[in-house]
């Protein structure tokens, strides 16, 4: 367990807090769903609140390193302003003299917000050494060095409340804590619930405990599959990666989606499994992916020239009946295209299931990105026990994955 925001004496200290602010913002600065934002403020609450002197990092899309309006988070400044009905400062840049100033004449209990980290190419210069197989170069971490001892020379307290990026080792994230003092690092309340809810899942589950995993490709769930299958009693496979198995089955997929060169690696996982794999037993197919089209149920096999877009309805009432005893389930990727009608059936389906288990005393955690967004298009989230604000985090977390940005924080 982790020392929290709230564990620590904030009155008259200045809190650096890395949040998650990576929301979708218009060509005219409007924001689209500004969750993400609403997520953070429990935490930031609970600096203010105490007389905290609260300065938030945060990225914003994938900008080259360099300025650029696009990527501006000067809308999140204003958003946040109207949530939290006070006003939130904002710097042009997140390091220079324009941020020392205004961090240095910052007063307790007000906010101010840092332009995007990834304005700088130092934030994730990590991530790009690890992607050539290398660590980063003599320029590159002294350029790194730089970047994290600014940042860090803001602050007294540092606060981690963006589980969404915890998987990246970007310097916000470990080289900016790594420099604050031992007993003055410590995660957010939305950390703490990610923590709670993914870690409680996977150690001390409530049975019958269910994993559904959904999306394009098994290359993509190796490590979940490999890490649930000793802890679940059943993995229901959902989405085109369920043509993987089927073909590795001998099952004939017609033009649905397959990873060919993953079918031993399919049938290996299904010996594994020893029957806590469920497949989808039907699947909406249609001749091409597009609103409206002629579409038909396959049992079994599928016609060549048709491709699998869907689980079709006797899975969806299997489904439904496994989930109808489940006390624990994690969710992440969906069960078809939900983007398109009327492949989005499956998906629904299976969130109106995970809504009835919730009423039925069951935790169900929804792993963020598609799945998030499938649950809100079904107006269920608030039927959720949890749902993460990090896809790939989340789903790097039940690979069982060590997350080095937490480890390093103060134990509570």
């Amino acid at each position: 367990m982790k020392k929290t925001i709230s564990d620590i004496d904030v009155a008259g200290a200045r809190v650096l807090m890395r949040v998650d602010f990576n929301v979708p913002i218009d060509s005219n600065g409007k924001i689209g769903d500004d969750r993400r934002i609403v997520m953070a403020l429990e935490s930031i609450r609970a600096v203010i609140d105490r007389g905290g002197r609260l300065i938030l990092m945060s990225h914003l899309g994938r900008p080259k390193g360099a300025p650029d309006p696009a990527y501006s988070l000067r809308p999140v400044a204003e958003r946040l302003s109207h949530l939290i009905e006070r006003p939130v400062g904002f710097a042009d840049d997140c390091v220079g003299d324009e941020a020392a100033k205004k961090v240095a004449t910052l007063k307790d209990g007000e906010v101010l917000l840092l332009e995007n980290l990834r304005f700088h190419a130092a934030e994730n210069l990590i991530d790009k050494a690890a992607k050539r197989g290398e660590e980063p170069n003599t320029n590159e971490r002294n350029t790194i060095d730089a970047f994290a001892t600014t940042l860090a020379s803001y602050a007294d307290i540092y606060c981690n409340n963006a589980f969404g990026t915890c998987h990246r080792e970007h310097v916000s994230m470990y080289d900016v804590p790594k420099r604050m003092p031992v007993g003055k690092r410590v995660v957010g309340h939305l950390v703490e619930r990610e923590l709670k809810f993914l870690g409680d899942a996977l150690a001390e589950p409530q049975r019958p405990f269910y994993a559904i995993l959904g999306g394009a490709k098994v290359s993509d769930k190796i490590g979940v599959i490999q890490n649930l299958l000793p802890k679940v009693d059943g993995i229901l496979i959902g989405g085109a990666m369920a043509y993987t198995f089927h073909k590795a089955r001998g099952v004939n997929v017609g033009a649905s989606l397959c990873e060919d060169d993953k079918l031993d690696l399919a049938r290996d996982l299904m010996q594994q499994a020893g029957g806590k794999i469920q497949l989808p037993g039907d699947s909406v197919c249609a001749q091409k992916l597009e609103a409206g089209v002629e579409t038909k149920t396959c049992k079994g096999d599928i016609d060549d020239g048709w491709m699998g877009l869907d689980i079709g309805p006797a899975s969806i009432a299997d489904y439904a009946e496994t989930l109808a005893d489940a006390k624990t389930v994690v969710w992440n990727g969906p069960m078809g295209v939900f983007e398109t009608q009327p492949f989005d059936r499956g998906t629904l389906a299976v969130a109106e299931a995970l809504a009835k288990a919730t009423e039925n005393g069951a935790t169900t955690i929804i792993g963020g990105g598609d799945s998030a967004a499938a649950v809100e298009k079904a107006g269920l989230s608030s039927k959720m026990t949890h749902i993460s604000t990090g896809g790939g985090a989340s789903l790097e977390f039940l690979e069982g994955k060590p997350f080095e940005t937490i480890a390093i924080l103060d134990d509570a």
